[in-house]
């Protein structure tokens, strides 16, 4: 008997489909640091048995988001400072080797859909609307990321940035730090564009430790306000 190549439709697993309508909620702090997820009421929201939310949850906690403990059910990560510490150096470095092979294996096309994104991104900024910039600048470096043609490097990337994106968006931004950012990711653009890889991975590891100071300085800002209460 002859075979054939299997022609069959894979379809997203519920519990993985619970994963991606999950995260957004964590990272915008619907489901606050520090509380327990209300399960009964998230099957309800999602017409969802218990079974694949719990699934989706061991996902979410090997991703760092969702703490698990027994016979006291998933509570939702705080962001810490050593977290931060740790992760940001080598997500930083990630990011940087990104950028370096990006410079190798991006194309023309690839380059104007980054421009056009950018374009994008500062009208996001020029409105002030945060919500917007965040989504286009994670658009941004995952396009950059992926242009690097390294599948290992994407894997490792994405969950590091995942677990600092929840830290980024509670830590927000201010004006001035915003106005960098935004002139950083100018040069970003700049380098790309001049397919200079030294000095795309150079910029991108000081935007990524400008991220990480960012974040350190509104998370001591928490412990002091706590501290006052």
């Amino acid at each position: 008997m002859t075979l054939h190549t299997s022609q069959t439709i894979l379809r997203k697993s519920l519990h993985h489909e619970l994963v991606d309508r999950l995260q957004p909620l964590i990272i915008n702090s619907e489901l606050k640091p520090g509380t327990k997820i209300p399960e009964k009421q998230l099957c309800e929201r999602f017409g969802v048995s218990r079974t694949p939310l719990r699934e989706a949850l061991k996902v979410l906690a090997s991703d760092g988001l969702v703490r698990l403990e027994p016979n006291r059910g998933a509570w939702v990560t705080q962001v810490t400072q050593e977290e931060v510490d740790e992760v940001f150096p080598v997500l930083g470095a990630l990011e940087a080797l990104s950028g370096e092979l990006a410079c190798k294996h991006i194309t023309d096309a690839e380059i104007e859909e980054v421009r056009a994104l950018h374009a994008q991104m500062i009208r996001s900024y020029e409105s002030r609307d945060l919500d917007a910039y965040f989504s286009v600048n994670q658009k941004i470096h995952r396009a950059i990321l992926l242009a690097a043609r390294n599948a290992t490097l994407t894997t490792s990337c994405q969950a590091l940035s995942l677990r600092m994106q929840r830290a980024r968006y509670l830590a927000n931004m201010s004006e001035g730090r915003w106005y960098d950012a935004v002139q950083e990711h100018e040069k970003i653009l700049q380098c790309l564009v001049a397919r200079d890889g030294p000095n795309l991975a150079a910029t991108l590891l000081h935007h990524m430790d400008a991220k990480r100071a960012s974040v350190v300085k509104w998370l001591q800002s928490q412990e002091t306000t706590d501290a006052t209460l």
